[in-house]
């Protein structure tokens, strides 16, 4: 799977996908918005089990105390974590729909670097065209498409 300047290429298929809106970077830091440039595997998929159904037999339920942490000062920077958690996170559990799947890459894991980036995810986009703050983002069906096609360790190449 391949991230192109027309969108993500794979099996034959072109999605339209939104990437950072920091654009793409090789040199990526926590909080620039970017998408990280590399070679990227896909290492998990989470999904909300109370508003679809499991999408693929590797995919973990998320629920309320789920949460990314992305304080890069914790030992847990770069990973998921649950309530209660003190360091800074992102909720993964959302009002809005952009997490209900979220496939997962290992950018800056499973040993995180301080500072280089954290939650590198393909998830929904809020709209066509709509910039993340990193991630890739799709449509609901694309990325379910994705889910169900990707093998765990499928390489994402980001150009």
């Amino acid at each position: 799977m391949v991230l192109t300047p027309m969108g993500l290429r794979v099996m034959g298929r072109i999605i339209p996908c939104s990437i950072g809106k920091g654009g793409i970077r090789t040199a990526k830091r926590e909080g620039d918005g970017a998408t990280p440039r590399g070679n990227h595997g896909i290492v998990g998929c989470l999904y909300r089990p109370d508003r679809m159904a499991r999408p693929v037999p590797w995919a973990v339920p998320i629920g309320p105390g789920d949460l990314w942490s992305d304080d890069s000062s914790c030992p847990d920077y770069n990973k998921m974590v649950r309530v209660p958690y003190t360091g800074t996170h992102e909720r993964l559990s959302r009002a809005d729909c952009l997490y209900d799947l979220v496939l997962l890459t290992d950018w800056n894991w499973p040993i995180a670097h301080p500072g280089h980036g954290s939650a590198i995810f393909l998830h929904r986009w809020r709209k066509p065209g709509h910039p993340t703050e990193g991630c890739i983002a799709m449509a609901p069906e694309h990325l379910l498409w994705l889910a169900r096609h990707l093998r765990l360790g499928a390489r994402l190449i980001v150009r």
